[in-house]
């Protein structure tokens, strides 16, 4: 039986759809499907079940996912095995990173590019995004979030804290009423993100200061709120890291309005053994070490 096939049928039944099965596999998701009827046709029976939200495991597919899953677990087995540095000099394959928009971009990006000059046949997924990526379900090999993990057999450490101050384009607030204190906030108009989008209740910072009536503009992107931020439409809340940078931004009420969060990184247990793996998982502690100034800086 091919094993590329058990491993497309593997990632589709963790997924369920084929899209991402096909970014799990670093393919066409028309290839997915392909692989799929090409394994039920030597078993001789559908594996899934084609609905509108996604693939669900038929009786037949829930019967053969054990023996695949096995098979997996002996495969990792025989790269556990290996000499973690083989003939190709270091760690190699592919690590599929998951990280909040900001900090992926703006810390990790040139971080992991120099990580993969390095290690030549090591290959880096970074997916920045403005949502949770669950390793579950097999969306990233390393998960950098906001929440620490509490169910499943994973690792995890806390990688970093940083911290967040409320900030304005410095034309907006010379020609708005002064901010001495939290009430005066009334008087501005602000930039947030969506409620309903929200992927982390640790995101939750405007309501802490002063409750506004309404926000000039919403986003679930870091980025979009802060240039919205520079462009003047109003105060936002944005990582240090991210706004410190910009001259024409300025922090308000710096003593009242800072929020300090942490970021968690995790990982399946399954994988601490992998090469891959642990020269990720290595270097992102180190980034998270040696960033910590630009992290949290100085009041």
């Amino acid at each position: 039986m091919d094993w590329d096939n058990l491993r497309y049928f593997l990632e589709l039944a963790r997924t369920s759809t084929l899209a991402a099965a096909a970014r799990r596999t670093g393919v066409e998701h028309t290839t997915v499907a392909r692989r799929i009827q090409a394994l039920e046709k030597q078993m001789g029976a559908p594996l899934f079940a084609r609905e509108a939200t996604g693939h669900r495991l038929t009786e037949a597919g829930r019967q053969l996912l054990p023996a695949v899953e096995a098979m997996e677990a002996a495969v990792l087995g025989m790269e556990r095995a290996a000499p973690a540095n083989a003939a190709s000099g270091g760690p190699s394959g592919l690590v599929r990173v998951g990280v909040s928009e900001g900090f992926g971009t703006l810390i990790l990006a040139p971080q992991l590019a120099r990580l993969t000059q390095r290690h030549p046949h090591l290959s880096i997924d970074l997916l920045a995004l403005p949502r949770m990526l669950h390793l579950s379900r097999r969306e990233a090999d390393i998960v950098i979030s906001l929440e620490r993990p509490k169910r499943g057999s994973v690792i995890v450490t806390k990688l970093a804290d940083y911290r967040l101050y409320l900030y304005g384009q410095r034309e907006y607030l010379a020609r708005r009423p002064l901010v001495a204190r939290r009430e005066d906030l009334r008087h501005h108009d602000f930039i947030s993100y969506v409620d309903d989008l929200l992927f982390s209740k640790e995101l939750q910072f405007i309501d802490q200061l002063w409750p506004p009536e309404r926000f000039a503009l919403r986003s679930t992107s870091i980025t979009a709120q802060y240039e919205a931020v520079r462009a003047g439409a109003g105060l936002a809340v944005l990582p240090a890291f991210l706004a410190d940078r910009d001259p024409i931004l300025a922090r308000v009420l710096p003593h009242e309005a800072v929020f300090t969060r942490t970021f968690w990184m995790s990982m399946p247990a399954e994988g601490k053994h992998l090469a891959r793996m642990q020269a990720v998982w290595g270097f992102l502690k180190e980034v998270g070490a040696k960033e910590g100034a630009r992290l949290v800086p100085a009041a």
